[in-house]
């Protein structure tokens, strides 16, 4: 009885652990974050039944706007808060992972009861599961440069570990939908056993993932002056270099050394005030560019939920329909992800330019070509975009941010890409359930992000030109 079990369980740990992960605790983590999409969704299909496929639609939508207001309102105040509490906690980071789990576990129960009772514990606790899930997003960005298994690159590891989420949340979804026909609470209840699971999940990941040695807090900024100050911060801390060398180089003139010194204390002084440490213009465009990706996203989440639901596409029922625009989505992630493993030479900046200008020719089409095809194809390249971009994102980080800032810059990127997803869910219901139009707007987002960075993001790479390091 207990055989295919095991041999599933075994199979999945020589998956994961593979390539040195296991020995780099890497694994741990693609298993901790298979962990965590499974229980998220749990939470997700619960709340859908409830909120959104319980009432007729008119209500529906009253209800996830209510939610949204309650939640998602508050959340956009919180979001800027978490990645600089986070910094502050670096040598707490898989205490961090556990608070979140716990955390999610005990607003699980409450959220049992709620369900059943239709009360407005509801909203509270749902924002209570979606500030820890983010939390939880951004120390696990933070995390992943620590356990890189030798011969890895950042972005293979993210796509590891962004794959075991998407096959997790595959797998559990259909899970989910069958506790759900038990009760309105059974959902949650796996999804406690879940997140308890993922408590002691995080507490058992190598020590090393509390390391902070000589990190610094980055600031997600591109002006010239913040990178001359950077450069020269780290110009002044090659080994080897005197205070007394710099304030000579400083001194070129003829002035006197001790005039010199105190003007570059006082320098110092200035660059400290802030307390950050800065990162290069093609990271902030690169950024912008996932942020109007990350948007898309969540406009497309709502905005088709209640318009698939309302005019379903032709000869299917609302349910089907969103199953189809689902599936689309998830496929195109999955393949995004693989796609930024196997493009391993290829410069970010020209994926990022590119899956976004995709994204907005499919948006484009879909707003005129309105059916079936083309929002299965929007759902397909906006998944597919999203994912790519991010990872090349992440490649970005890794080449231009130095590593003693780079744990910082993760956690304030992933903030502001949550932020982003926010925005877009509430611009999408917010409007008119008009197919052309909304995907008109779709596309518009899409456009706002691509026509502002696109020329940031090739100037960049042809900066770079043949100086461009092999990113996996």
């Amino acid at each position: 009885m207990h055989r295919p079990f095991t041999g599933a369980a075994r199979q999945i740990r020589r998956a994961t652990h593979a390539h040195g992960a296991g020995e780099s605790g890497l694994g741990k983590l693609i298993e901790l974050h298979a962990v965590n999409g499974a229980g998220d969704v749990m939470i997700t299909v619960a709340l859908a039944s409830t909120v959104f496929f319980s009432v007729p639609t008119d209500e529906a939508r009253g209800r996830v706007a209510l939610y949204l207001a309650i939640t998602m309102a508050p959340f956009t105040l919180l979001a800027p808060v978490i990645g600089p509490l986070l910094d502050r906690l670096p040598h707490g980071r898989r205490a961090a992972m556990a608070a979140s789990m716990l955390a999610r576990a005990l607003l699980a129960l409450m959220l049992s009861g709620a369900v059943a009772t239709g009360s407005l514990e509801l909203y509270p606790a749902a924002l209570g599961v979606l500030v820890a899930s983010k939390a939880y997003g951004v120390v696990r960005s933070a995390v992943v440069p620590r356990l890189l298994p030798p011969g890895f690159s950042l972005v293979k590891a993210n796509s590891r570990v962004t794959l075991g989420g998407l096959l997790a949340t595959a797998a559990a979804a259909p899970i989910g939908a069958g506790l759900h026909q038990i009760g309105p609470p059974w959902p949650l209840y796996g999804a406690f056993v879940l997140f308890v699971a993922g408590m002691f999940l995080s507490l058992s990941m190598p020590p090393k993932v509390d390391s902070a040695k000589g990190e610094r807090r980055a600031l997600l900024a591109a002006d010239e002056e913040h990178l001359r100050l950077a450069r020269m911060r780290e110009r002044r801390a090659e080994p080897g270099r005197k205070g007394s060398e710099a304030a000579r180089s400083e001194a070129g003139d003829g002035k006197d050394a001790k005039d010199a010194e105190e003007r570059r204390k006082a320098k110092e002084a200035k660059e400290r005030k802030p307390g950050l440490r800065t990162v290069g213009p093609a990271v902030t465009h690169a950024l912008a560019a996932n942020a109007s990706l990350r948007g898309l996203s969540g406009f497309l989440i709502f905005f088709l939920a209640f318009l698939l639901r309302q005019e379903p596409l032709a000869g299917q029922s609302a349910a089907v329909s969103l199953g189809i625009v689902g599936v689309a989505a998830g496929t195109g992630n999955a393949l995004g992800t693989a796609v930024g493993a196997w493009l391993k030479a290829r410069g970010p900046e020209i994926i990022i330019v590119t899956v976004c200008g995709l994204a907005l020719g499919v948006a484009i089409c879909a707003a005129v070509f309105f059916g079936a095809v083309a929002v299965a194809a929007l759902g397909a390249t906006a998944g597919f975009g999203q994912a790519l971009a991010k990872l090349s994102l992440d490649a970005l980080i890794q080449r231009d941010v130095p590593e003693l800032v780079r744990t910082s810059a993760f956690a304030r990127s992933e903030t502001l890409l949550q932020m982003s997803w926010v925005l877009g869910g509430a611009i999408g219901i917010s409007l008119p359930l008009v197919g052309s139009l909304g995907l008109s707007v779709a596309a518009g987002i899409v456009a706002l992000g691509w026509l502002s960075t696109v020329r940031g993001l090739l100037a960049a790479a042809r900066h770079r030109g043949g100086r461009r390091a092999r990113l996996a």
